[in-house]
């Protein structure tokens, strides 16, 4: 069966994924599914925390048309919650996965500590004895409306529904954004310590924020900082994320490194074109 996680399915062939951010209603779910991205991720960090809204929102992302191919939408959905690291709000993610989402962002995570809170919240618990046991999972167990939307059986979903790449059929990812200069400073111990992170998702708003140049991006220090986290990243073979591609750095984008490139809606089609192009996907 092929993936049903279109971004995973991207990092696995080695290719770069392509996405945009969009608000958790309707009018996107019905846009976005048409477009050619690998994921979006809709944005309640920013916005109000509305389950029932995200609820309907990925609904409408279900059509004849992909249930026939793969039994999931083309476009995977992903879901940036409003927590940041810190907080441990473990439920904001329940609640996203067991609406069916493929994958969580975690906002401001700084530490070791939240980084495994973070793969934790999106796993289910296992006995000590089981293989790939840490994190130990505190998820709690409600499948029914993920199952449906997912098109698979109960059972094939708690076999799916788990973190890639820890768990190597898994189709949930967790993206950990790293925007501040603890986060930066911790990041090397989180990912040596913490398996089970799909992605880092480097957070340049905040970060500028914090070293006093805001949103001045190519200010020498900020992009410093941002060069220090893709490189702490290659290290050890995650793959990173840039949250504001457009057409006018695209090129840059591609030549730093980043493996998961995010534009807003308004300017995406260009970036992803030029971004499919130079990265040998036109």
């Amino acid at each position: 069966m092929a993936r049903l996680n279109s971004v995973i399915a991207a990092f696995e062939q080695g290719r770069k994924a392509f996405g945009t951010f969009a608000p958790a209603d309707m009018e996107s779910a019905l846009w976005v599914t048409e477009a050619s991205y690998d994921g979006v991720i809709y944005e309640m960090e920013h916005r109000p925390w509305e389950p029932a809204q995200l609820r309907d929102t990925l609904q409408w992302m279900v059509s004849r048309k992909s249930i026939a191919v793969t039994g999931a939408p083309s476009v995977t959905p992903i879901v940036r919650i409003p927590a940041n690291g810190g907080e441990m709000n473990q439920f904001l993610a329940k609640q996203a996965l067991d609406m069916g989402a493929f994958g969580v962002v975690w906002p401001h995570v700084s530490t070791a500590e939240q980084a495994y809170n973070a793969v934790a919240a999106c796993r289910y618990p296992r006995r000590d004895t089981a293989p790939l046991f840490e994190p130990q999972g505190i998820r709690g167990d409600s499948p029914k409306t993920a199952s449906r939307f997912w098109g698979i059986r109960t059972g094939e979903y708690y076999r799916k529904a788990d973190v890639w790449p820890l768990a190597p059929e898994g189709e949930i990812l967790v993206i950990l954004m790293i925007e501040d200069l603890a986060g930066i400073a911790n990041l090397d111990e989180m990912l040596t310590r913490v398996p089970g992170i799909g992605a880092v998702m480097i957070g340049e708003g905040d970060l500028s924020q914090e070293l006093g140049y805001p949103r001045e991006y190519e200010h020498p220090e900020v992009v410093a900082a941002m060069a220090e986290i893709v490189g702490i990243c290659k290290a050890r073979g995650m793959r990173v994320g840039h949250p504001h591609v457009g057409s006018k750095n695209v090129e840059k984008v591609l030549a730093d490194g980043y493996d998961l490139l995010l534009a807003a809606p308004v300017r995406s089609y260009a970036a992803l074109e030029t971004g499919r192009r130079l990265s040998g996907r036109a």
